[in-house]
């Protein structure tokens, strides 16, 4: 099934951000490759593409997992709150319609 996971960062993240996002990423590019990634990508903290030294509000992934458990699991070992860039982090199944 698909699960949304939703991060919500601590005030000024970036710095903490920019130095987990690689190991971030590869878990993502983890997923990709074993086709469960619907997509995934940040929350900028304002309405421009790149915001810049404002930094993000959060994450958003949708990816395929075995049971809510293995999703919140998952979602425990990010990066992201090893370094303190997330202050909370929920995980919700998430049933595709459209396209």
């Amino acid at each position: 099934m698909w699960y949304a996971i939703i991060g919500t960062d601590v005030p000024n993240s970036l710095e903490a951000r920019k130095s987990a996002r690689p190991a971030h990423l590869d878990r993502l590019n983890q997923l990709q490759a074993e086709g469960r990634m619907l997509l995934a990508g940040p929350f900028p903290a304002i309405d421009a593409e790149d915001p810049g030294p404002v930094g993000f509000t959060g994450s958003l992934i949708v990816a395929e997992f075995a049971s809510l458990a293995d999703a919140e699991t998952w979602a425990k070992a990010d990066p992201y709150m090893a370094a303190g860039v997330y202050s909370s982090v929920a995980v919700k199944p998430f049933r595709k319609v459209l396209p």
